[in-house]
């Protein structure tokens, strides 16, 4: 949790290196995500190349700055996906409905353990309140 002056491209490597994800049955929990998904506030020569060395594929459309600067040296074009893009709706959906709660929009908790407790209830009530998905 950042200050809200703090660009959030920033912390992105803390970000990453702090995902568990538990396995069925036995073993380590994965540590490296399968696929990261960001926009373009994201695009950055030194997170593409932390990308690239940690082997975390990677989609995050380049901004028209970048593009125009790699047109002028003559480099191609990052790989870019709008299909697998389109994905990141659904986290675009999660923070919506979190930030109706006003306390989570205007960050009234003043200690950041009040603020991340109650992140966690609001997401635990969405989570609760979802609508059953239709599975084949």
């Amino acid at each position: 949790m950042t200050a809200g002056n703090v660009n959030d491209c920033t912390r992105l490597t803390e970000v990453v290196q702090a995902i568990t994800v538990a396995r069925q049955g036995p073993g380590r929990p994965r540590t490296r995500p399968g696929h990261l998904i960001a926009d373009k506030g994201y695009s950055t020569h030194l997170i593409r190349a932390w990308l690239r060395q940690h082997r975390i594929a990677h989609t995050i459309p380049e901004r028209s700055d970048q593009l125009a600067a790699r047109a002028r040296r003559g480099h191609r074009r990052c790989a870019f996906d709008p299909a697998l893009y389109a994905r990141r709706n659904v986290i675009e959906r999660c923070f919506n409905r979190l930030k109706q709660w006003r306390g989570i929009a205007t960050r009234y908790d003043k200690l950041a353990a009040h603020y991340r407790a109650a992140i966690t209830i609001a997401s635990l009530i969405l989570w609760l309140n979802q609508e059953p998905q239709n599975t084949p």
